[in-house]
């Protein structure tokens, strides 16, 4: 079978083989409901799953329902959430979305992504991560794992998160938009590294036009 020739061709190459890689590709935030992997969401803006991973116990525990977390002390929240980073500005944040969420949206996470994006601190991508995660709806989260590895595959040349989902929108199947985003986003976390892409034992390689390998060790 030969190589495909158009940045389409190879979007759903590439989602092909994702899925036998990753068949069972799930978010790493822990969370039990959509308040919860918001508020992790949100925690999670430069800095680690695993970090945040860490947090959210005390989190939820302390504040587990948007009610809770919209009347929560502020120097309380931050002491809880400071070793994820920029601790202020997400407390302020967090507090933000739990008071949006209660009186906006009488207590209960909005799924639409126009009302997910007016919440303090949701974007595009948690949105996204919101709709296809825990509500079954299409939405391709862009972080920088899979706009990185959009580009290096040649499937985008585009830089901007918003431009680099409008593109893969139009390559992938709408309900598989949430799981080629997470697949991308593992390969990215345990292959396709930022600075050390691990080329020689990439699933991809073959079809990758930014591949360091040598050229005879390509062909098959």
């Amino acid at each position: 079978m030969g190589k495909p020739r158009t940045p389409a061709g190879r979007a759903k190459e590439v989602a092909s083989r994702l899925a036998v890689l990753y068949p069972g590709a799930e978010c790493e935030l822990t969370h039990s409901n959509a308040y919860e992997l918001l508020a992790a969401t949100i925690l999670s803006a430069q800095c680690t799953d695993a970090r945040v991973n860490m947090v959210t116990p005390e989190l939820f525990k302390k504040y587990p329902t948007p009610q809770a977390l919209a009347n929560a002390n502020v120097v309380e929240l931050e002491t809880i959430i400071r070793s994820t980073g920029f601790f202020q500005t997400k407390a302020k944040n967090l507090i933000g979305m739990g008071r949006n969420v209660v009186e906006r949206f009488n207590g209960e996470i909005p799924s639409d992504l126009d009302d997910l994006v007016t919440l303090p601190g949701v974007g595009r991508k948690t949105g996204n991560v919101l709709r296809s995660v825990v509500f079954d709806l299409p939405g391709l989260a862009v972080d920088t794992h899979v706009g990185r590895l959009s580009r290096r595959l040649g499937l985008t040349t585009e830089e901007d998160p918003v431009k680099v989902e409008k593109v893969l929108n139009g390559f992938i199947e709408p309900k598989e938009w949430g799981r080629f985003s997470l697949r991308l986003i593992l390969h990215g976390r345990r292959v396709c590294d930022a600075k050390k892409p691990k080329c020689d034992i990439c699933e991809l390689e073959d079809i990758c036009p930014s591949s360091n390998m040598p050229t005879r060790a390509k062909s098959k």
